[in-house]
């Protein structure tokens, strides 16, 4: 004897969730069209084919229910029942009947604006004079709705949504002040899999296997959301993504700087039962982060701020020590990193007071902990600006990252301090986006703070509760330190140290100039490159330069991914008491990689990409690589070997690739040796529709 659900599935012979058109329509089709997938607060359309005139539509009653997850049984899921009505309410869950006969029911179907996100299963409930009916007509995934105006995440900027949502790539800046970088990343965020580790990685945090029903219940939050992820893109407290790390070795899992996408690092924690993923460091956190959030549908950027402060103990002051030599000592806990990345999210924060709404700065990178887990914001950049520290989430530690103040003392060989420099201005520098629609630098420092030094950025300091820092007198022995411009890597790096007296006597110094390794979130102790030092005469009212040279033999070995190099230097007239110190960071530029498209990408044909690198290091590169990479592009990740370059040797390579998406696409090229790692190039590609 058959059962009722087999009755009831014998009544339904065919369900069109019409996948294609809805998905095109709710701009999700480029993640798949064979499944639904809908972004709240937004209608889509269904059509249930009948056997046997099982449908009356004079008399039966319908109702429509709704259950987040994939299994009706479950008892964590939330379900929502709601009947037609005549038209569409832009408020909740409600549907439409289109047509209807005995054999058939289209509907139009819309979620609420508030809607879960996530896995949902939708069925039919039909009352007939004696019986009710539950007809399954199968399982959709809601995403939060951007272009929603009822949605929290709703953004009036259709420049702004193509980027910050739909776009697959984008640049991330790193390096330092004086020579910022463009590192190419490929987000990935519409790959078919690519949605369900998404949701597979909310299932994984610790408050849905801590209470799966009260997680699921709040998923209609995207500050709620946006805590989840930053919490999840780290491995600190539970199950997450990246495992992060900063000194060597690296040589059991990958190297931070190795990586040009999101989506190999997600498909790696996937596929290995959530194993986190060897290695991640500050802007491969925030790439993944956005990646997560725009495919969920919240609008995300990434961020960089340069010269970011890292306030350990919460008094707004970077503190650093060196020793008489000019060597930095390493003994305070806070530091300076030349520069670190995190995302905004765009959101209303309706659980705040009125004005936070908008950007909201997260930050994935396991830092301090947050209510207990390692995780930061959403910060609304607004309340950062304006020293809100009293606003949810964590804005006194990104405050501190922006506009900390910074001291520098020297420790005598007798263990006396003294400190010899301040600087309110040097934290907070560059704050920096992709502009939207191309791959140019954005400045968003005006967004974070006043201009340094003016009234209103001391008034908000003070809000901050820091007292306002005295104008000092200006210095009578002074000095800073030049570089030849631009520094190429594998050539002599040229320092020039200016030394200005500013009154009338004479002074006899001595200046001690220091090069050290320098890796970019943290000091620069114990790896020096070159040592120099003079006993210098300065004349009343005049300058001294002092020159220092670094050959490539000096310091090749000792650079990792940034070529960073700090320059340390310390002058003292032991007649008057009186010293200067300043210090620069350079980052040596690597040699190019020049990327070039054959012809007119089209759609599902073979395209050359011609791909050239010229090796301008004095010293042979062995075992070489180019790493391809990027989304509609190429299939994960496509390798070619090169062998040896000698000194000065250019190679190229014809590579054909098969474009699997329309529309503009950046290919990402990594290049890798034995002894130079890590070079970046791209190419935008434009792939047209070969049936127009």
């Amino acid at each position: 004897m058959a059962s009722s659900a087999d009755h009831i599935m014998q009544d339904v012979s065919y369900i069109d969730l019409h996948c294609e058109k809805n998905n095109r329509d709710h701009r999700t089709a480029e993640i798949s069209t064979k499944r639904l997938i809908v972004r709240r607060g937004q209608p889509f359309e269904i059509t249930v084919q009948f056997n046997r005139n099982q449908y009356d539509p004079d008399n039966d009653k319908f109702k429509l229910v709704a259950q987040t997850g994939t299994n009706p049984s479950e008892t964590s899921g939330t379900k929502i029942l709601f009947p037609p009505s005549d038209t569409i309410n832009k408020k909740r869950w409600s549907t439409v009947v289109v047509s209807s006969s005995r054999i058939s029911l289209s509907l139009i179907i819309s979620t609420a604006p508030n809607a879960k996100i996530g896995c949902h299963t939708l069925a039919l409930q039909k009352v007939t004079v004696d019986q009710t009916l539950i007809y399954p007509l199968g399982e959709f995934v809601v995403l939060f709705n951007p272009w929603c105006s009822e949605d929290e995440v709703f953004m009036n900027d259709a420049a702004q949504l193509n980027e910050y949502v739909l776009n697959e790539q984008g640049i991330i800046f790193t390096g330092c002040t004086e020579y910022i970088q463009h590192l190419p990343w490929n987000f990935g965020q519409f790959e078919e899999d690519i949605l369900d580790i998404c949701l597979k990685l909310l299932d994984n945090s610790h408050k849905h296997l801590k209470n799966p029903a009260k997680d699921c219940a709040r998923r209609s939050s995207p500050v709620y959301i946006c805590r989840i992820v930053s919490a999840m893109i780290n491995c600190n407290d539970d199950n997450g993504v990246l495992f992060g790390k900063w000194d060597d070795p690296y040589t059991d899992g990958v190297y931070p700087g190795k990586w040009n996408g999101s989506v190999a690092i997600l498909r790696q924690w996937n596929h290995s039962g959530c194993q986190p993923v060897c290695y991640g460091q500050c802007w491969v956190f925030a790439a993944v982060a956005c990646t997560v959030l725009r495919c969920l549908g919240i609008p995300t950027r990434v961020v960089t701020n340069f010269e970011s402060a890292h306030d350990t103990n919460g008094n707004l002051i970077i503190e650093s020590e060196y020793d008489e030599e000019g060597m930095e000592l390493g003994k305070s806990e806070d530091s300076i990193w030349n520069f670190h990345v995190w995302v905004e999210s765009w959101m209303a924060r309706y659980d705040l007071r009125t004005g936070n709404d908008g950007w909201q700065a997260l930050d994935p990178t396991p830092q301090e902990k947050s209510e207990g887990v390692f995780c930061c914001g959403p910060a609304p950049v607004k309340a950062i600006k304006e020293g809100e520290t009293d606003i949810c989430y964590d804005v006194p530690f990104i405050f501190a990252e922006v506009n900390a103040d910074c001291e520098t003392w020297v420790y005598s060989k007798k263990g006396k301090k003294m400190k010899i420099d301040s600087n309110t201005r040097l934290v907070g520098q560059y704050i920096s986006t992709k502009c939207v629609g191309s791959d140019d630098r954005e400045d968003i420092t005006e967004n974070y703070k006043y201009p340094e030094g003016s009234e209103e950025e001391r008034r908000i300091f003070q809000l901050a509760e820091k007292r306002r820092v005295p104008l000092k007198p200006e210095k009578q022995l002074q000095l800073s330190l030049k570089t030849n411009d631009p520094v190429y890597n594998g050539t002599t790096v040229k320092v020039s140290a200016v030394i200005s007296n500013k009154n009338s006597t004479k002074r006899i110094c001595k200046l001690k100039i220091n090069a050290m390794k320098k890796k970019y979130n943290k000091s620069s102790r114990g790896e020096c490159i070159k040592k120099y030092q003079q006993e210098i005469y300065v004349a009343g009212h005049k300058d001294k330069t002092v020159e220092m040279e670094m050959s490539y033999q000096e310091y090749g070995e000792l650079l990792d991914k940034y070529n960073l190099i700090r320059l340390t230097a310390l002058v003292f007239d032991a007649a008057t008491n009186e010293s200067a110190f300043i210090l620069k960071d350079i980052s040596l530029i690597n040699p190019k990689i020049s990327i070039q498209v054959r012809d007119v990408p089209v759609l599902s044909q073979k395209v050359i990409i011609v791909i050239s690198f010229e090796n301008i290091l004095p010293v042979e590169l062995t075992n070489g690589v180019f790493t391809l990479e990027g989304a509609g592009l190429v299939d994960g990740q496509m390798e070619v070997g090169l062998g040896t370059l000698n000194p000065g040797e250019v190679i190229t390579k014809e590579i054909s690739i098969i474009p699997k998406k329309i529309g503009l696409k950046k290919l990402t090229v990594d290049f890798d040796s034995d002894n130079l790692k890590d070079v970046k190039g791209y190419a935008n590609i434009d792939v047209q529709d070969g049936e127009k």
